[in-house]
């Protein structure tokens, strides 16, 4: 007997469709490494579809009040949480998140950002208008950039779909979305709950792969292309975008340090540092991957990790006592093992190192110590549960070392002087710095980064302003 594959759709002007050419990609989860439903593999055709069908609800979505907007945008996050349980059990499948984290840890903020932008919708304003010149008076207007070409990713399907959806149609823009080739499941969901809300045309939602990406970007009705992803794709977003001079918004790969000073409290950082670098198997660009420790606590913080991450469980998404789930699909859980297995001779697995289990893509919570700056798992995004930690002397060389990577999306601090907390944040070149925790976030501050982790805010009123338009209006007094 045989189950029949749940059918994923893609959602074009108000419809659920298939792909043109009738093209499908088979959906895993990573939790059981079985397919269980088809996603389309959308082609240009239907690119050019869902392009037209955002160009034409466009002028009537952007001349809506903003109140109006708001209204839309709040009835969505209530029907997300009306539809709560729908969604995550979605999402659970796509990622094989356990269940009881994603009800908890992403539910009630994706719904919180949603009525934050909700609220920015009716600040979209430009400055007080006023006389530049004599007999002139000049006002600055903020409008929607038109027609947002978005690429979300694996990692966060759902969330990084709200941070991206919500202030493009908080500011009036209309979306065209792509889910990762992986995880279409619950995007196509929030279609379904959107659709019965939005107007026709203002949110519609592509399925496929890179290819389908790429015709996306480099289709010329989009007036800006925004994804969340790696930063190979990133230089491609840009460079595709860079042919019509769209704009880009770009927030790619991370590879946080954690500072860690000789007079912090060892067990609340072991606690926090272990739960920040493992949450959802470290498939994270913030997560607290890059310990830098100071060589006179190194050892026993490294023994306490150790220790930390041998207490630490994964396991299937029904299990209420994991920390995280599997690695998102089979592909990645080569690049984690590939890490580990290329070790240099100087490093020690002090635990993990291993996948677990022989069914889905499990792999072990692993802390890896005696590194050195220019080893390829310090340099380099690993994008799995796995802890690195290195020994440094003095504050100099931490910042030299936390700095020494073309990542710059996040970093934390870990210290009870205040003055060098201060200087530390002063200096680290990135876009977050956190001081004794990491990881959290709130709708009201920014989120992004500098240098390869990519350009663009998420979040906040900075996240709002980047899906605006600046437009100079200029009147003569003399009528």
């Amino acid at each position: 007997m045989t189950t029949e594959l749940r059918r994923l759709r893609n959602y074009i002007n108000g419809e659920f469709k298939d792909a043109a050419d009738g093209r499908t990609i088979d959906i895993v989860n990573p939790a059981t490494g079985e397919v269980y439903a088809t996603s389309p593999l959308s082609g240009q055709a239907d690119v050019d579809a869902a392009m037209e069908a955002a160009a034409a609800a466009f002028p009537s979505w952007r001349d809506t009040t903003p109140a109006e907007r708001q209204k839309v945008l709040l009835k969505i996050a209530d029907a997300f949480e009306v539809r709560a349980e729908d969604l995550i059990a979605a999402e659970s499948e796509n990622t094989g998140k356990p269940l009881g984290l994603t009800r908890t840890e992403e539910i009630p903020p994706m719904v919180d950002q949603i009525r934050f932008f909700a609220g920015a919708a009716r600040m979209l304003e430009g400055r007080s208008a006023g006389e530049y010149m004599e007999g002139m008076t000049s006002i600055v207007r903020r409008e929607p950039v038109g027609v947002c070409a978005q690429v979300a990713p694996w990692n966060y399907p759902m969330m990084m779909a709200v941070w991206k959806f919500a202030p493009a149609l908080a500011a009036g823009n209309t979306v065209v979305l792509k889910p990762s080739d992986t995880t279409p499941a619950s995007t196509v969901l929030m279609a379904e709950i959107i659709g019965a809300i939005a107007p026709k045309g203002v949110f519609n939602v592509v399925c496929g792969d890179r290819d389908t990406g790429r015709a996306m970007v480099e289709h010329p009705i989009p007036a800006m292309a925004s994804i969340t992803g790696s930063v190979r794709a990133g230089i491609q977003v840009a460079a595709s975008a860079a042919k019509d001079v769209k704009r880009v918004h770009l927030e790619l790969g991370g590879k946080a340090p954690v500072v860690v000073f000789e007079d912090t409290d060892i067990d609340k950082a072991v606690e926090d540092i272990s739960v920040a670098g493992f949450f959802n198997a470290g498939q994270d660009c913030t997560a607290a991957t890059r310990v830098l420790v100071h060589e006179a606590i190194h050892d026993e913080f490294v023994s306490a990790l150790a220790k930390a991450a041998a207490a630490t469980k994964t396991g299937a998404p029904d299990d209420e006592d994991v920390l995280y789930g599997p690695l998102n699909n089979a592909s990645q859980l080569d690049q984690v093992t590939g890490f580990i297995d290329r070790l240099p001779a100087h490093a020690k697995v002090e635990a993990g190192g291993r996948r677990v289990g022989d069914k889905g893509y499990f792999y072990a919570p692993t802390v890896v110590s005696g590194l050195k700056q220019d080893d390829e798992i310090i340099q380099n995004e690993v994008f799995g549960p796995v802890i690195t930690v290195q020994s440094f002397s003095d504050e100099a060389q931490a910042l030299e070392w936390a700095n020494g990577v073309e990542y710059a999306l996040a970093s934390s601090v870990w210290t009870k002087d205040h003055a060098r907390a201060m200087r530390m944040s002063k200096s680290l070149d990135f876009g977050c710095v956190w001081i004794n925790t990491h990881i959290p976030l709130v709708a009201e501050m920014p989120h992004g980064g500098f240098k390869k982790s990519g350009y663009g805010k998420d979040l906040s009123a900075y996240g709002f302003d980047d899906y605006t338009r600046i437009k100079h209006v200029m009147t003569s007094l003399d009528g």
